[in-house]
């Protein structure tokens, strides 16, 4: 079993930055992927970021390429995602996943965290 926790949600200004972390806890070693997805309120939970525990390999979806960077800390089990340029649009419940591949679809994570919001005011 892993264990995920997100942490570094809040409010914030358009414009502004926000740097989330998801520290991972438990059998780590299956997880070849590392990823963010978000959920606002009345649509489906949506990919963000994703990256691959071994090669540090990225990908993004294109609603945030330019102003998030995803990276990963494995001697710390800690992934992260930076935000920059937030906008109201970026208004959601933010997850951590974990997943035994490097993928950007949502139905290859097993594990989840609990969510963090991040709320951007315009």
């Amino acid at each position: 079993q892993v264990q995920l926790v997100e942490s570094g949600g809040g409010l914030v200004q358009a414009g502004g930055s926000l740097r989330l972390s998801c520290a991972a806890s438990g059998r780590m070693s299956k997880i070849y992927g590392m990823g963010w997805f978000r959920q606002a309120p009345g649509k489906e939970r949506e990919f963000v970021a994703a990256i691959s525990r071994s090669s540090g390999g990225t990908t993004y979806a294109d609603s945030v390429k330019g102003r998030f960077t995803i990276s990963r800390d494995n001697a710390k089990n800690t992934m992260y995602v930076q935000m920059n340029n937030l906008k109201p649009e970026d208004t959601a419940v933010y997850y951590c996943a974990a997943s035994n591949r490097f993928t950007r679809w949502r139905n290859d994570y097993d594990y989840w965290g609990q969510g963090t919001q991040v709320t951007v005011s315009s």
